[in-house]
């Protein structure tokens, strides 16, 4: 028997959950800290080191105290963090500035200068990243960083994503080069690739912009997996904390990609972490390159297979949007949309309110939606939105199962779908087949079990996820539901592509809203 602390730092707070490996989480806290945005540039969402580590703190604390355990008992501590969360730092790595959060998007045209010049040169890594370089990654905010910090340049030494800060943070760690580098996060975000010598050449990074001169050779580190450890926590942090010094801290990743292993991911499963966005994570022991997709990497997600990360650049943000502008809650909006048929809305909505994450990898895009009549309400919109949501991640599913990626099975993680039924019902008639949610919740579950991995109670990730993934609901398609998505997904998918692409060619839509029309009368008649 063991008890491990399993970290989970989401977009608006951490969460600290303590794990037997026995009887399971015996209690969890969490602790809040702002998003720092700017009503007048949408595009900006920064956050502060102090404040994500302040919060961590007191959730730990919280932690021990709610599962009523010593923190002398705790024999390992995990920690994954939200993913292309990037902050530049000077000596002692100590931050220069804020970081650059997931969902800030100014550095579009970062992104698609990276983008051009990958395509010019011919750089495979590209490739291995979808083929389109996002404004979210690690190279695109580091060149919007350095383009408008010039008084702050010559004191940078390097630059690190949040897992990789926080653990190092932690370890005592303030040398560079022995700072751990999650290959999750450096294989996903910044086109780190072991079979092509690691980071992109130097002389590539400077053909897009001198600026990016040397930034290489500060990337350094230890590039790892999570199963290696990063270190050991450091006195400071063990009194602040309330654990003991010297416990082991493996290597950090990704909040989504250790959401997939708490959610029992085998090779076959997508899962989708539902949250603030969508991430959705597939394991292969072989695969080949997947355009559009956030990267094909090996070791990501489970340290023995590749990792296949896509997504939807926002999710819950959206749903808040429209019950914010509704003068409502989600929960209160969303009271009664379990009555609410497949085509009942008469609405089709494009998701892309914060962009669009995958396939089309255009942070250019906003959100549309067609067919809004006098009588449409803000639930109607709602329900409309979360159809949206599940067509745009069938149009993923069907990019990953078109390049050679096994689907036998879709588990909806993430906390939405533990208090959503509308939106699983929704994911399993639109994808047309079942639907798995965990039977509890599984934020930071991950973590735990790559603290367990650290602590030496499990000899495989498989054992852990067999001793502690819960057991499903599953949530069967409905075959008339089904049919009727069919033909809006047909709709949906014509309007994606067309509108969404730069320079696409026409294509007939005339039909679109005739058919919602169609679809909508057909569902109140019956």
């Amino acid at each position: 028997m063991a008890i491990v602390a399993g970290v989970d730092f989401g977009t608006q707070s951490v969460r600290v959950s303590l794990f037997d490996s026995e009887r399971g989480r015996l209690g969890a806290a969490a602790a809040e800290y702002p998003v720092l945005r700017k009503r007048e540039d949408p595009d900006y969402a920064m956050q502060r080191h102090t404040d994500h580590m302040n919060a961590l703190a007191e959730a730990t604390r919280n932690a021990l105290a709610a599962a009523g355990v010593s923190g002398d008992k705790v024999g390992a501590i995990a920690l994954d963090t939200t993913g292309s969360t990037v902050i530049p730092l000077g000596e002692g790595l100590q931050p220069l500035d804020d970081y650059y959060l997931w969902c800030d998007h100014r550095a579009k045209d970062e992104a698609a200068e990276i983008t051009r010049h990958a395509r010019e040169s011919s750089l495979e890594a590209l490739n291995w990243c979808g083929g389109v370089y996002s404004s979210e990654w690690g190279f695109s905010k580091l060149l919007h960083w350095l383009r408008h910090n010039p008084e702050k340049r010559g004191a940078m030494v390097t630059a690190m994503e949040h897992c990789d800060l926080v653990a190092a943070d932690l370890c005592g760690i303030t040398d560079p080069a022995e700072a751990p580098r999650s290959i999750c996060a450096m294989g996903h975000k910044w086109m780190w690739n072991a079979s092509l010598g690691g980071l992109p050449p130097e002389e590539f990074l400077t053909g897009v912009d001198p600026l990016l001169a040397g930034v290489r050779a500060k990337l350094n580190g230890r590039y790892e997996t999570s199963e290696v450890l990063a270190g050991y926590l450091s006195a400071p942090w063990a009194e602040r904390l309330g654990l003991a010094a010297g416990i082991p801290v493996p290597v950090g990743a990704f909040d989504a990609h250790w959401d997939a292993i708490g959610a029992g991911i085998r090779e076959g499963d997508v899962v989708n972490v539902v949250g603030t966005s969508t991430c959705m994570m597939a394991i292969a022991r072989e695969v080949g390159l997947i355009p559009g997709v956030c990267g094909v990497v090996k070791g990501s997600i489970h340290p023995d297979y590749y990792g296949i990360e896509a997504g939807l650049s926002a999710v819950g943000d959206i749903f808040e949007a429209i019950a914010r502008r509704a003068g409502a809650t989600v929960a209160e909006l969303s009271q009664g949309l379990e009555s609410y048929k497949a085509g009942s809305t008469g609405l089709l909505r494009m998701t892309w309110d914060n962009g669009d994450r995958t396939v089309l990898v255009n942070p250019e895009l906003g959100g549309v939606t067609l067919g809004w009549t006098l009588g449409t309400t803000a639930a109607d919109e709602l329900f409309a939105a979360i159809e949206g949501t599940a067509f745009h991640t069938r149009i993923i599913l069907e990019r990953m199962a078109g390049h050679g990626v096994t689907i036998h099975r879709v588990i909806n993680g993430g906390g939405i779908p533990q208090k959503n039924a509308a939106l699983n019902r929704v994911y399993a008639n639109v994808f047309n087949k079942p639907v798995l949610v965990p039977a509890q919740e599984v934020t930071s579950l991950g973590s735990a079990i790559f603290a367990f991995m650290a602590a030496g109670t499990f000899a495989t990730i498989d054992e852990a996820q067999a001793a502690l993934c819960p057991t499903y609901h599953v949530i069967e398609p409905d075959p008339a539901e089904a049919a009727v998505y069919e033909q809006l997904f047909q709709c949906y998918q014509k309007i994606y592509f067309a509108l969404g692409q730069p320079g696409s060619a026409a294509v007939p839509i005339g039909e679109v809203l005739p058919t919602l029309r169609k679809l909508r009368g057909k569902s109140a008649g019956a």
